[in-house]
């Protein structure tokens, strides 16, 4: 099957799961992220959540071989956060409906700030009070393929042509950039392509990375306690036991 994008032919054989990377001669851009992550340390608190700071040097990426992720939030409003691996950090966007499935369809979705490429395993619980708190569940993860030769220039110009290869996710969809407002420019995320079957209920609530849902991420909130920081000390540690025991010897439970 021969698809034409952006005056160039790319041969996929039918079937195939997938798509010939070399063809689409993406490259995964790897420039400076300090002005990158500037908006985005400035809305967190790291002393507090447990999300990453980002900004440690990045190990060498594979020429087309570009990751994607897409959280499930349940902030302030429930919604899907969009990210694409490029120019060395996520470029992000909020996507109030999730991703569209049939031809043409087209959803929302607000730019948000860029951020490090460690938030693309990060799931948990970002503290209440913080920038975005609530539940983040993994909910789609593996490599995007853009057509053309320059992502970013594409990204710049407001118009991506994407292929993604996730373990929900897999065909093509387009973001294609509507306004440019001074805070968050908006742009629509469409489906292109052939239609898709929708993710069923389930698997809408089931994390790609540990299989778990939403409420029982929220209800361990183990990630909220794996710090970025360095080790807690073994006085706050003590401390904190003491309050759960006491707390116990309050509440016994029942014989």
């Amino acid at each position: 099957m021969a698809l034409k994008a952006l005056g160039a032919t790319i041969n996929i054989a039918r079937g195939a799961r997938d798509p010939p990377r070399a063809s689409y001669g993406i490259k995964c851009y790897d420039y400076s992220i300090a002005m990158g992550l500037t908006e985005y340390k400035k809305k967190r608190n790291f002393a507090v959540t447990a999300e990453p700071k980002g900004g440690k040097p990045l190990p060498k990426l594979v020429k087309g071989a570009c990751r994607f992720v897409i959280q499930k939030h349940d902030a302030s409003r429930l919604h899907y956060d969009f990210r694409l691996e490029m120019d060395g950090v996520l470029k992000s966007w909020a996507v109030p409906k999730g991703l569209p499935w049939e031809k043409g369809e087209k959803h929302l979705a607000v730019e948000v700030e860029d951020h490090p490429v460690e938030y693309a395993t990060f799931e948990g619980i970002i503290p209440q009070g913080q920038y975005g708190g609530g539940t983040v569940m993994v909910w789609d993860r593996g490599n995007y393929h853009v057509y053309g030769e320059d992502p970013p220039k594409a990204l710049h110009e407001g118009r991506l042509h994407l292929v993604l290869d996730g373990e929900k996710a897999k065909g093509e969809w387009a973001l294609i950039r509507t306004r440019m407002d001074a805070g968050k420019p908006q742009w629509l995320l469409l489906k292109s392509g052939e239609s898709i079957r929708p993710i069923l209920k389930k698997r809408d609530d089931q994390s790609v990375k540990t299989g778990r849902t939403m409420t029982q991420i929220a209800a361990q909130r183990d990630a909220e306690w794996q710090s970025n920081r360095e080790e807690e000390s073994k006085t706050g540690l003590k401390s904190r036991v003491k309050a759960a025991l006491k707390k116990k010897r309050r509440s016994p439970g029942k014989k």
